[in-house]
């Protein structure tokens, strides 16, 4: 089932032709509507007309989340305000927070590739989908509301928070399809369960999850316990917010709908373009977008890109699981490490509830690592040789992931933080 069959399944050739014409566009709008934008091509000695071949990609300058907050608030929008019907806005935990605005159009755009990617997860105007996304500054729930809207299904906009009434809500109003965090689908199952409410009573058949990684073992364990499939779906606020891309029900990477959103995968270290198939730093262009035009924007988001065809008709390139953030990326002892790596073991050995903390920290000269892991009800247990046991088991199969020694810590059920928005996994104590 397709959305826009036509724009889902047109051959790679005319897909290409469309991405050249619209890189052409959008290059030469914002370098004649955008000043930090043209000032960094003039920096290169590029002006839009040397951009002949979709190839020529690689000649233009990237954007980071540092230029957007060096021009904040409105520095790099490329329409005027009378233009700009929506804003939004990162959390800015650590400065000034990056805004990004859209036009209508962006709007339209938006709603689209929502629509394509609820489409390919199986959706469709019979089903009643339950936003638990943040509504407000943060794009993950209008961004679905839209698209929820746009296909013709009932959107239920509970946003998060009140997880006892969104089960509820989820069982009177006959949920069929769920739109949240993983986090935030794990603890509802804790939150179901504590109320009594079985799964199978549920109507609920999907999940559309995202705006953190998560393990291919958590998706496992989310739909045994839910009854549900799961797909995955990524976004950003600076590109758009959710639906860049999606699974479909072949689920063998996300759809990038890159008609709009163009990708390349490079060295996060060089800046180098990848080959098919490589792991490294996802960059987007956004190739119709004029609110704010993102051209070449570094992601920080690890993942590799496929072209090969798909079960599903689709001939959007694919990207892979996102396995984690360039920037989050934790470097203990010279090993590269990724929470998700943890998660994995955590949930491959089932034998734990699936909240843990990761605390990296340094003693003298040696970083140290620390994973506090909670028990679940069905391990706690009065007998310390069954504890100590679990806790070696742990320690040791961690220990031969990461290649790295840990310390870990058993907590008791209940203990650790739950997450209703993306869940806080780190805390780096080193002065680095």
């Amino acid at each position: 089932m397709y959305w826009n069959q036509q724009a889902e399944c047109m051959s790679r050739d005319q897909r290409a032709a469309l991405q050249l014409e619209r890189l052409q566009n959008i290059v030469k709008y914002a370098y004649d509507h955008v000043a930090p934008f043209r000032k960094s091509m003039d920096d290169k000695g590029l002006l839009p007309q040397d951009i002949k071949r979709l190839e020529d990609i690689t000649t233009l300058p990237f954007t980071s989340k540092q230029d957007l907050r060096d021009s904040y608030p409105f520095g790099r929008f490329g329409a005027p305000m009378s233009e700009i019907v929506r804003i939004h806005a990162s959390s800015g935990t650590t400065g000034k927070p990056t805004t990004v605005g859209y036009t209508k159009e962006d709007i339209d755009t938006w709603s689209e590739t929502v629509a394509r990617g609820l489409t390919a997860a199986g959706c469709n105007n019979n089903d009643i989908i339950q936003v638990s996304y943040g509504y407000g500054l943060f794009t993950g729930g209008l961004g679905l509301h839209y698209g929820v809207e746009k296909i013709g299904a009932a959107v239920l906009p509970s946003s998060v928070g009140n997880s006892k009434r969104q089960t509820m809500m989820m069982k009177d109003f006959g949920v069929t399809a769920i739109c949240c965090t993983p986090s935030f689908a794990t603890y509802m199952i804790e939150v179901l369960a504590e109320n009594n409410i079985d799964p199978q009573e549920l109507c609920l058949k999907r999940g559309i999850f995202g705006a953190e990684p998560w393990s291919d073992a958590m998706r496992n364990n989310i739909e045994k316990k839910l009854n549900i499939k799961a797909f995955d779906i990524y976004g950003l606020s600076e590109i758009c917010g959710p639906g860049v891309s999606m699974e479909c029900e072949a689920r063998c990477g996300n759809h990038i709908f890159d008609d709009y959103y163009y990708p390349e995968v490079i060295d996060p270290d060089s800046g180098e373009l990848l080959p098919e198939g490589k792991v490294g730093e996802l960059v987007i262009t956004c190739l119709t977008k004029k609110g704010i035009p993102m051209i070449r924007y570094r992601t920080h988001d690890l993942t590799s890109l496929h072209y090969g065809p798909c079960d599903c008709g689709r001939t959007h390139v694919r990207m892979g699981r996102i396995l984690g953030r360039s920037d989050d990326m934790l470097i203990i002892r010279g090993v590269n490490v990724f929470p998700s790596q943890i998660e994995s073991v955590l949930m491959e050995m089932g034998q734990t509830s699936p909240y843990y903390h990761i605390t990296v920290d340094r003693q003298g000269s040696l970083d140290t690592l620390e994973v506090q892991v909670e028990l679940s009800e069905s391990m706690l247990s009065d007998e310390i040789r069954v504890l100590e046991a679990l806790r070696d088991k742990i320690k040791r199969n961690i220990e031969q992931t990461l290649g790295l020694a840990c310390k870990i810590t058993l907590s008791e059920p209940h203990s650790l933080t739950r997450f209703e928005g993306k869940a806080v996994r780190v805390t780096d104590r080193r002065k680095i």
